[in-house]
């Protein structure tokens, strides 16, 4: 029997850290589990050099060592992985369905984990050179800038962190960001103010992106001053916020104003069996160690979901 012929008891949709914890958690239950992902385990935290925040980890552990010691986990319990994308999904039903580039799989239940992905900054020349300068990923292509001046746009924990990183290559790191504050924690704001490598431009926005073959420069706004003029730079890193991966649900779920997914405490969607774990879902707070509390509450909500709908089968 092929793994596409197989109604397995749980889908998880994502193998970030919410959906491999969740997929840790079933297999533990003994429920049968596939992970279907397109990229790395361990979602964004894959591209996070150094998770510094996660208990149990004093010193820190890379991003990509953590995701993939997440998924040795859940393989040692049991957990089946598929290297796929998903197209879409048919949410109604006895069996959920999800349609992919290796296939169709089929589950009892479902969990969406499928995170989130870098918010364009919107501006002209993003897309024209993304590749060519526009990165939305220190940890993939920090190290073609080594010596070159770069510019870090947003002012939350990600931007700033991704700066930090790009100081072990670049020679000149700006961080612009177009409010009068930043947004991160203390910590990460005085190693950023305290860095040699790293100016500062605050009430500043970026409003365009220039370059023929690769990023040459960058037109900024000053807010405050009500200035505008060009710094030359070798490569922009764009950190302005986060889009959820739901494109794929074509609006069966409900969502919030921003698209996030809608759950209960026990990570339940609008459809029953559907259960949403980790960034993708309306949240106060998105980090690693809320992603695997969300994976572990989904899995058990599905072990229960699905006792109860044996005990009705045996009752009929």
């Amino acid at each position: 029997m092929t793994r596409q012929d197989k109604i397995y008891d749980l889908l998880v949709l994502g193998a970030g850290p919410a959906g491999l914890t969740a997929a840790i958690y079933a297999s533990r239950s003994r429920l049968s589990v596939l992970v279907i992902e397109e990229m790395l385990s361990g979602g964004q935290i894959a591209t996070t050099e150094k998770v510094e925040n996660y208990p149990g980890f004093p010193e820190g552990i890379g991003g990509l060592e953590l995701g993939q010691l997440l998924e040795d986990q859940a393989r040692n319990f049991g957990a089946e992985m598929a290297l796929a994308t998903v197209e879409k999904v048919v949410l109604l039903g006895d069996s959920k369905e999800v349609h992919t580039t290796d296939g169709v799989f089929r589950g009892r239940t479902m969990l969406i984990a499928t995170g989130t992905r870098s918010r364009p900054l919107g501006v002209p020349g993003e897309e024209e050179l993304k590749g060519r300068g526009v990165s939305y990923c220190v940890t993939c292509d920090g190290s073609f800038f080594q010596d070159k001046t770069v510019m870090v746009v947003g002012g939350g924990d990600s931007a700033l962190e991704e700066a930090l990183v790009l100081t072990k290559f670049a020679a000149k790191v700006y961080v612009v960001h177009r409010r009068d504050e930043l947004r991160a924690i203390g910590i990460l704001q005085d190693r950023v103010k305290e860095h040699a490598k790293i100016e500062l431009i605050l009430s500043t926005e970026v409003e365009k992106i220039k370059g023929e073959e690769r990023v040459e420069s960058v037109t900024l706004r000053s807010k405050a001053q009500n200035k505008q003029w060009d710094i030359p730079i070798d490569g922009i890193f764009l950190y302005v916020g986060l889009v959820p991966n739901t494109q794929f649900l074509n609006g069966s779920l409900k969502r919030t104003e921003q698209g996030y997914l809608v759950t209960s405490d026990a990570m339940e969607t609008s459809i029953p069996g559907v259960f949403a774990a980790g960034d993708i879902r309306e949240k106060g707070l998105r980090q690693v160690v809320t992603a695997v509390a969300d994976g572990a509450i989904a899995a058990i909500s599905a072990a229960k979901y699905l006792d109860e709908l044996t005990e009705k089968e045996d009752k009929q």
